[in-house]
Order: structure tokens, then sequence, then C-alpha cells
């Protein structure tokens, strides 16, 4: 991923200094033209708001008059890319904090407008915060748009945790209040904006994987050409989780097992080194068993607790009456989103939803063997 300065860098800063110096050449603009000089110790966040205020500073009368200067700029075709996110940050502040319809409906309007030349979906958290209802009220209209960025946006900008965003408490504290947004983009003709769709189901995942399932149900139940691709990636947490109603919407039913294992190759194993586990799975029904096979890792963190993570091993099919072996090596290599504790952990399978024994070991510091 790119560097702060790489997405807002002071060349951001002029680039949108001169943008908006040409739509107001009378305004006091002296805080945005110092802004370049002003980034260099901030986060992405911090760089856009710094820029957001220097806007609003800069541009004090009226939400109409701001949104007019905007519009003006935005006739430029090179007014796009990130020097678009303090503007729509700028926009959303203004429009909400002069509490009138009218400034917020056009304000989210101006939004839609905007989308193209960079998502809006930051931006629209500041409405969503202000008055849930009439923007998700909005959202729904936008998606008729012929515009596929206007159409993402009802979805991507309205998930319960879209990345890098500030929450929406009501949109939590409301589960399934965005659903109907999400019925009416889930046949979209863009892959951008289904992808989305499948995001947002997904991090219901978190708190009412209840409706993760509905919604897939519900979906299947009136398909086309790209609903079955779109509801496995909306349900990959359920999956993980093991979800049995999500497993039996894509067809892996309970079934009739044996299984072996899983049995690992050492039972102390230093940080920084890979374990191998192996396990028997034999279908003892008289039907083809679809499985979907999972294992868990319980890891002991710093506190001295334990936590499980799953992760994908095999989807396959097992005749009546055969079996299959499974193996796999997983690395316990420190890395920068994972560290690992010594102490006790173990190796668990899930096929199908279902926990299939386990089996313990020990992570020791290297210089312990």
């Amino acid at each position: 991923m790119p560097f702060a300065d790489e997405l807002i860098g002071p060349d951001t800063a002029r680039s949108l200094f001169r943008a908006i110096h040409s739509a107001a050449p009378s305004a006091d603009l002296s805080l945005l033209d110092a802004s370049p000089g002003l980034l260099g110790p901030l986060t992405l966040r911090a760089r856009a708001d710094l820029l957001r205020d220097a806007l609003l500073t800069g541009l004090p009368g009226t939400y109409v008059q701001f949104a007019g200067t905007i519009r003006r700029a935005a006739t430029d075709p090179d007014f796009q890319g990130w020097l678009v996110w303090p503007v729509t940050s700028a926009v959303a502040s203004k429009a909400v904090e002069e509490k009138t319809s009218s400034a917020f409906d056009d304000g989210m309007s101006l939004l839609a407008e905007l989308t193209g030349r960079l998502s809006s979906e930051f931006a629209i958290r500041t409405f969503l915060r202000a008055d849930l209802d009439r923007s998700l009220a909005i959202a729904l209209e936008w998606t008729q748009s012929s515009d596929e960025h206007v159409r993402r946006l009802a979805s991507e900008g309205t998930r319960p945790y879209l990345p890098w965003s500030v929450r929406v408490p009501e949109i939590l504290e409301r589960p399934g209040v965005t659903v109907p947004i999400l019925d009416r983009l889930y046949r979209d003709d863009s892959e951008y904006v289904r992808r989305s769709v499948a995001n947002h189901l997904n991090d219901f995942s978190r708190d009412v994987p209840d409706i993760v399932v509905q919604a897939a149900a519900r979906w299947l139940d009136d398909p086309d050409a790209n609903t079955g691709r779109l509801v496995r990636h909306a349900l990959r947490t359920v999956i993980k989780n093991g979800n049995t109603d999500a497993l039996a919407l894509l067809g892996f039913a309970p079934a009739e097992l044996d299984v072996t294992g899983p049995a690992l190759d050492v039972a102390e194993l230093p940080i920084g080194e890979s374990l191998e586990f192996s396990a028997s799975i034999r279908n003892l029904g008289l039907e083809p068993a679809k499985v979907v096979i999972d294992y868990i890792v319980h890891h002991t963190k710093a506190n001295g607790g334990v936590t499980g993570k799953t992760f994908k091993l095999k989807t396959t099919t097992i005749a009546p009456g055969e079996s299959i072996d499974v193996r796999r090596n997983h690395s316990f290599r420190t890395l920068t989103t994972r560290k690992y504790y010594p102490g006790p952990h173990a190796i668990e399978l899930q096929i199908n939803g279902v926990n299939y024994g386990r089996a313990d070991f020990e992570l020791v510091s290297s210089h312990q063997r």
C-alpha cells in the first residue's frame, strides 16, 4: 500500500489550493496555501482532516456558497484523485452543520456528483451519523442511478464496518437497516458494485450472522448468473466460523464421517518454524459427501488466554466408503500482522462446520530448544 505522502502529499495540497483559488479568487485561502508544509508528520486521515479544515476556514459563508465554489472547481477535469477526500469531507461537515433539509439533501447530491473522482464513502458517514433514515432513503434512490460509482456508494458508504472510516453507531444498533439497499444491488450489472454488496453483507458476520444467511438464501432463491459467486464471497466469514446454515446453502450438508487425526509431526515447536499435521477422512454414508475442510489453530495470547483462528484446507467430494488424506505445513513465523507467544497451542479440524479431533502442542521460544 502506498505511503500517506504518496496519497495526500504536498503536491495534492497544492493542486487543491489552485483549484479552489481559481473557483473563488477573492477567498482568503492562506491556511490552505500553507498546508503543504504542515503535512509531514501526519497520518493519512489527519492529512485529509487538515485540508478539510483549511477549506472550511477559507470558505466561511453559507452552505450554498460553499457548494457553488466546489462545483465550479469540479469543472476542471483534473479535480480528482486524493484531493477529493478532504473536499467531500468538508461538504458533509458544512451541510450537516447548517441543519437544514435543503443543505442536507444537496450535500448528499454533491457527494454523488464527486464520487466518481474519488469515492465519497468516508464523507457520507457524517450524514449517516446526523440523520440515518434520511441518508438511507437517499442512498436507496442511488441504487437506481445509471452511474456505477453512485450505486456502489449506496452500498459501500453504508457498510457497518467500512475500513478506515468512523463507525455509525445507529447502524450497529439497528441490525439489518441497510439490507434494503443490498437487496436492490445484489444483481447489479457491475462487478465493482457487486463486490461491495458482498463485503457489506459479510460485515454483518461479526454481530448478526443470521442476517447474512437470510439475505444469501433470499438472493439464491432469485439469482442471476453472478449471484452464486457473490454469495460465496459474502458468506466467507460465517463459513469459516462453521455456520451450518450457511454451509448448507452452498451444498455442504451434514455428513457421516470417520476422522483420524489430526496427527502432528512434533509435540514441541520453536517460534519461527513450521508444524506439519495430517489427517484421514472417510465417508461412512451411502451418498457422496461434499465437504469443506478447515483447520483451527488455537493460539496462546500475550495475556495467557487462548484464541482460535480458522484456515482453509480443502474442498472436495468423498465417494461413499472412500477415504482421503490431508496434510498441511503451518508456519509459526512472526509477521508484522501476527505475533506468537510461547505456551500451549492446538490444531483442530473443522469439516462442514463440525469440529473433529484436536491435537495439542507446545510453542516455545527458539532459545529454549
